[in-house]
């Protein structure tokens, strides 16, 4: 497929309930619209961007602190091989339980007050000098619990312990049919990079939701990546609004990208041919016809990634049917801050691959380098809406993503 193929193609038109005219910031700048933001996090399936294989045995577990709803929440692994969520809070003066980012407990949760002891499960199991307290067994005395699921590998968190739908109702049946075969389990994490930012969340998040910015912030780290002489004004092969969620595709000019880094950079060209790196042609390496439904679903050979937008709060950018990056983007404790975790996946590489090894630490000063680009560009962007001059977006097609989320933002909140 060429990018001319699609003529004149506009997605935008086939949603009209989502308008074309300009886009209202209310979400970016509005204390009291954050307020709404704030009850709505509390209240629906957060994608913590951790997975089952970072909590593998019994006891094991992570902390999930979310800022917008002041919430510290325990992941944990039982006994039974479940994993579990519980809010990091013992019930007798509301001490937190556990301090660390990561660890392991053996079989219990002990809090360091007074000694009162839980199960994995978060049953009680010890109420020290409980004959002192008066009528102990009518009180409330097991952990507060949060829901939890997972897709994908990936690990969900709902604050509402009776959530009015489950994460597969959450995520929606064309998510789970696109994209429920891709190997997320095949890998590992090579990378994480966090930052906390003074702009807003809704800021953040649209820094992922279109990739026309590539064609021009990124001209250094990916120079004429997406550049289509026989459609110049394109840049994406499809997009698709799947619910509450969204996806996209995107053109990659292979030949160019092949022959100008030979060129130009040698390394980075070297790098690209030997491991996984943002200039790999990956279409070429695996049949695409085996790739999932979801992803390059065009099947072209000029392709350079897809995401996949999971409301609120993740998004996925494919880069091949083994790599992927995943970007957790949470609102902080006001409207104009936020925070952004950036993880890259691919598989393990072996120890005795040098090769290998090396093409995965250039990946991540390229990587570095690029998220770097996207978070000057959210600091700017806050600042402008902070000063009260700009007050509406004019949204081009390919940004057709940005005008969804804003919308169904709205309607969540409406629900809640």
């Amino acid at each position: 497929m060429r990018l001319s193929d699609l003529g004149n193609t506009r997605w935008t038109m086939n949603y009209p309930h989502l308008g074309t005219g300009p886009v209202p910031i209310d979400s970016y700048i509005s204390p009291e619209y954050f307020e709404n933001i704030r009850n709505l996090f509390a209240n629906t399936w957060i994608c913590t961007g951790k997975r089952v294989e970072e909590i593998p045995n019994p006891g094991d577990y992570f902390l999930e602190n979310i800022e917008v709803t002041k919430a510290s929440i325990i992941v944990i692994r039982g006994m039974d091989g479940k994993v579990r969520g519980f809010h990091n809070t013992c019930k007798h003066r509301g001490t937190q339980l556990l301090f660390d980012s990561y660890g392991s407990v053996k079989g219990r949760l002990t809090c360091i007050y007074h000694g009162w002891a839980y199960s994995l499960a978060g049953k009680n199991l010890l109420v020290t000098e409980k004959e002192m307290f008066f009528d102990a067994d009518q009180m409330e005395k097991d952990l507060f619990p949060v829901s939890v699921g997972t897709w994908g590998g990936f690990i969900f968190v709902n604050q509402n312990p009776h959530p009015r739908e489950t994460l597969k109702e959450h995520l929606g049946p064309q998510v789970l049919e696109l994209y429920g075969d891709y190997p997320f389990e095949t890998t590992t994490v090579h990378l994480s990079y966090k930052a906390d930012l003074e702009c807003s969340w809704p800021v953040l998040r649209d820094s992922q939701l279109d990739g026309y910015h590539l064609k021009y912030l990124h001209r250094r780290s990916a120079p004429d990546f997406m550049e289509s002489v026989d459609a110049p004004n394109r840049h994406a092969y499809d997009f698709k609004l799947l619910g509450k969620h969204g996806s996209g595709s995107f053109f990659g000019n292979r030949a160019k990208i092949g022959a100008d880094l030979s060129r130009t950079a040698p390394v980075a060209a070297l790098a690209s041919k030997v491991g996984q790196t943002l200039a790999s042609n990956t279409a070429a390496r695996v049949d695409v016809t085996k790739w999932c439904k979801g992803v390059n679903p065009a099947r072209a050979e000029d392709w350079f990634f897809d995401f996949l937008y999971l409301f609120p709060n993740f998004h996925i950018v494919f880069l091949g049917y083994q790599a992927y990056i995943g970007h957790k983007m949470m609102p902080g404790s006001r409207v104009d801050l936020s925070s952004w975790n950036a993880r890259y996946y691919a598989p393990p590489v072996k120890a005795d691959d040098l090769e290998a090894a090396w093409a995965a630490e250039y990946m991540k000063y390229s990587l570095r380098d690029l998220w770097r680009e996207d978070g000057n560009t959210t600091l700017g962007a806050q600042r402008s809406i902070n000063s009260g001059v700009f007050k509406q977006m004019y949204l081009q097609d390919q940004e057709i993503l940005i005008r969804h989320a804003e919308h169904v933002l709205a309607a969540e909140i409406e629900k809640n």
